[in-house]
């Protein structure tokens, strides 16, 4: 794409001087893949591919693999090292961003492993590495849904509720990188069992599973829902609730339970940090308005100080499933 090849021009000619773009190497390490991309300074994907991430053989595989697609990216490319500022790279767990090191990965079954030295011997490029949630709000501030802002909070509703907070522009990580943990804070006291081992926590009420959770309990506890017109309770998700919440007053229960306290979280992270906006990203946002207007109404209900002080906007992420790739790159800029 990008090959070098000598050309010789002769008459009268206008030399145009192009902008001259800078390139990087994004990477996303999934429990499962390993996505990765060429990506310009101004956001573009230039080319991205994937491989398997094959954590069962062990982390310098994984490393391995990580440094095989960068050098098929580059090759496809027809950059070479030099031509690239660096590789930055978003990982599942506790990640110390300074010393490149994975501290603790349950998804990849790691303790202490410096990939980014690793990767660094591999592919010959600098590297810089965080946590995967980290990485996708940094993305979003610097080319999506807040790049307007200089402070955001980015909250996922998946499996479980991660987190990521930029603060004047720069990743707010904690001692050794190991803080942001906001799907760990209890919004309510002695509440459902956490996968942490504590009750009560955000993830507990505010992630997609906790939503399917509270779907089939009642479905479960009214057999006449119309919920059971649609779905059982092994193919009930996410969207099942919301699809039913205007003719079914159990779904409408449930979404109304969910939303409310979805909204505790994000009224408690609103006050704690004050952001120019509060994103969400995961399936769940896929609802759009009927998530985000009573969540607004909520937060701007409870909000301290109300309309006194600066307003914060909800607003979903934008960048999906390229949160990854250009967040990792936005590590570097």
């Amino acid at each position: 794409m990008f090959e070098n090849k000598e050309r010789i021009l002769k008459g009268e000619m206008k030399v145009v001087v192009a902008e001259v773009r800078k390139y990087y190497v994004g990477i996303d390490l999934g429990g499962t893949f390993i996505k990765g991309g060429i990506v310009n300074d101004l956001g573009e994907i230039v080319l991205q591919d994937k491989v398997p991430t094959e954590s069962e053989k062990g982390a310098d595989a994984v490393a391995e693999n990580i440094a095989k697609l960068t050098k098929t990216l580059l090759e496809k490319t027809g950059l070479g090292v030099s031509d690239v500022e660096g590789l930055g790279m978003g990982v599942p767990g506790m990640i110390n961003s300074k010393t490149g090191t994975v501290i603790y990965s349950n998804n990849l079954d790691w303790s202490d492993f410096k990939i980014g030295e690793k990767v660094e011997k591999l592919t010959g490029l600098t590297v810089k590495i965080a946590n995967d949630a980290n990485v996708a709000a940094l993305g979003e501030v610097k080319f999506g849904a807040a790049k307007d802002c200089e402070n955001a909070v980015l909250i996922t509703l998946g499996t479980g509720v991660g987190g990521g907070i930029v603060a004047n522009g720069e990743l707010l990580e904690g001692n050794q990188s190991a803080g942001a943990e906001i799907g760990h804070s209890v919004i309510v006291a002695n509440g459902e069992q956490c996968t942490c081992g504590r009750k009560g926590c955000f993830e507990a009420y505010s992630s997609a599973t906790a939503l399917i959770r509270d779907t089939k309990r009642a479905m479960q506890a009214h057999k006449d829902s119309k919920m059971w017109e649609t779905y059982t309770l092994e193919t009930v998700n996410g969207k099942t609730a919301f699809d039913y919440q205007d003719t079914d007053p159990y779904a409408k229960a449930v979404v109304e339970n969910y939303i409310e306290l979805l909204a505790v979280g994000l009224t408690n992270i609103a006050n704690i940090f004050r952001p120019n906006v509060i994103l969400i990203g995961g399936g769940v946002c896929a609802q759009g308005d009927n998530l985000v207007k009573p969540l607004q109404k909520l937060l701007d209900r409870d909000l301290f100080a109300g309309e006194k002080g600066p307003q914060v906007p909800i607003r979903v992420a934008e960048l999906g499933n390229s949160a990854g790739i250009l967040g990792a790159v936005a590590l570097l800029l």
